[in-house]
């Protein structure tokens, strides 16, 4: 903030309009920007609408005094903090005590005399100048000028509170730098902190006054577009694209160009925190990244049918099953804070190749996989290194009760394998395409929808592998499955969760082929409503 009076807003409140009047002018001439309300609540609508630099009220006064005006305006979310003087006749210890407990900066007995009342507001401002000067070196990103993650959130939050309050749409635009690491590792870090600097600037003079950029971390940037639905934050994020992509930025005698991927969403009426508008955009920021980078996607996008088509007849194939119904369960995940080499011997102990990584309270932060291990494994002192330095921040997720539509219709268009179920942000679950690849086929046979030229041909296939040599093999390899989770709970293993938690997972897929091949070793003594109930009530498992 600036010390100079143009460049400080003041707002008068007094129900004495000979005293309002004398203060506008010893503050109009002094070169302040002043406005003047007659009470605590209607300087409370004002000070909403527009932030005052200082709030200057007297004690008492009709329909809400000076103390409760001070109590309610430290309530407030407010872009920055606000100097407040009282003018009072009071001058007991008891109500300085009343006041400044109440938030009041500094008291002024009447009478006011001019040259002390300006002087008073001059201290005032030298401290505001200070407290912003501090503000600004903890909010603001050093190499950027951009405000930091957790500035963002707190403006997010007031900003949620206004949307919610008022009725208005709020936006967020997810941003990445696509291939940064190449220009690192081929023109060193000081390269990539230019281009850093340059896209910062770009997105700066891209946004309106009322839109908050911020550097989330790395060459991830966010901007939150209050005001702004979606496909006009998806408008904004396309004409930044495209300015990016016409950058030329000289790095000694050579020229870097760029490209870029965004995510894009709105706050919808199932967005239910402002952490959650985020993770909206964030998903459809992965999904940018997954289908090509260099493109803009809307979050509405990723629960569009598009040209897919999964109804036969009158039938809805996957009608009335939720993420819940199929998910393959998520028992066991790693902590951020675990090491790596723990993660290794996890993934080991586990025969999987990835899993989700929680926080101490088991809420969903990032995905790791044996990949993401063997880029730190061969240099010994990453051995010790935390989970939550390789992992993948960006996790695609579905509550329990999506539609499972919704999910083979974003599977199908996207190249990831899996997607997590999650509850309260807690993961439970996860889905695959060969989760869903099992579902159509029981489906598809268990509802017996084939034709009957179809279903001889599909009749004779089953045929052809002899069923039941074919379920007596499956029964062998169940059997097998329970005999070595039998040997593990008598040897004394230690950990057998792991154990467990796969012996399990198998178990149930060969269950599940046990049910689909039944129905053609005894066709005549099942129907395929019966089976279809079996399967559903066993859940289907990847």
């Amino acid at each position: 903030m600036n010390t100079h009076p143009a460049q400080s807003k003041v707002l008068v409140v007094d129900d004495d309009p000979a005293m309002l009047r004398m203060l506008f002018r010893w503050l109009e001439k002094a070169g302040y920007l002043v406005r003047v309300a007659s009470d605590g609540q209607q300087a409370l609508s004002m000070i909403e609408s527009d932030c005052p630099d200082f709030l200057i009220t007297d004690w008492e006064m009709p329909v809400m005094d000076g103390p409760e005006l001070c109590r309610r305006l430290r309530q407030l979310h407010l872009p920055q903090y606000v100097f407040i003087m009282f003018l009072t006749v009071k001058s007991a210890s008891e109500e300085m005590i009343t006041g400044l407990e109440m938030g009041a900066d500094e008291f002024l007995c009447k009478p006011v005399y001019q040259e002390e009342f300006l002087a008073r507001l001059r201290a005032g401002a030298r401290v505001l100048e200070l407290e912003r000067r501090l503000s600004t070196q903890a909010h603001v990103d050093s190499l950027t000028g951009l405000i930091t993650k957790r500035t963002f959130h707190e403006i997010l939050g007031k900003e949620w509170y206004r949307a919610n309050r008022f009725q208005l749409p709020l936006a967020c635009v997810m941003m990445d730098l696509d291939f940064f690491k190449r220009i690192n590792d081929v023109h060193g870090h000081p390269a990539g902190d230019s281009v850093l600097k340059c896209v910062a600037e770009l997105l700066l003079h891209s946004c309106r006054r009322s839109d908050s950029v911020c550097r989330y971390g790395g060459e991830e940037f966010c901007i939150l577009l209050p005001d702004a639905k979606e496909n006009d934050a998806a408008a904004w994020a396309e004409r930044a694209r495209l300015k990016i992509a016409g950058l030329r930025i000289s790095i000694g005698e050579k020229q870097i160009s760029l490209t870029s991927s965004f995510g894009v969403s709105q706050q919808y009426k199932e967005t239910r925190t402002p952490e959650a508008l985020v993770d909206q955009a964030d998903q459809a920021l992965l999904c940018a990244k997954r289908t090509g980078r260099d493109r803009v996607v809307r979050y509405m996008s990723l629960n569009d049918a598009g040209e897919l088509d999964l109804v036969t007849g009158e039938t809805d194939l996957f009608k009335g099953i939720l993420a819940r119904h199929i998910m393959t369960p998520v028992v066991m995940c790693l902590r951020e804070n675990e090491s790596i080499g723990q993660a290794a011997e996890f993934f080991l102990h586990t025969r999987t190749n990835s899993t989700p990584v929680v926080d101490d309270q088991g809420k969903l932060v990032g995905m790791v996989s044996e990949k993401d291990l063997m880029a730190a494994m061969v240099f010994l002192h990453c051995w010790n290194q935390p989970v939550s330095s390789v992992m993948k921040p960006n996790v695609v997720t579905y509550e329990e009760d999506s539609p499972i539509r919704t999910i083979y219709e974003f599977l199908c268009r996207v190249s990831m394998r899996r997607i997590v179920i999650v509850k309260d942000r807690h993961p439970t679950g996860t889905i695959s395409r060969g989760t869903l690849l099992r579902l159509f086929r029981n489906l598809v046979i268990s509802k017996g929808l084939l034709d009957s030229e179809k279903g001889e041909t599909a009749q004779a296939a089953f045929n052809s592998l002899h069923t039941r040599e074919r379920l007596e093999e499956i029964a062998r390899q169940l059997a097998n499955q329970v005999s070595q989770l039998q040997s593990r709970f008598r040897d004394g293993t230690e950990d057998l969760a792991p154990y467990v938690v796969g012996g399990a997972t198998g178990m149930q897929g060969l269950v599940n082929d046990l049910l689909i091949y039944s129905q053609y070793a005894n066709p005549e003594e099942k129907s395929a409503a019966d089976l279809q109930s079996m399967h559903m009530e066993g859940n289907y498992v990847d």
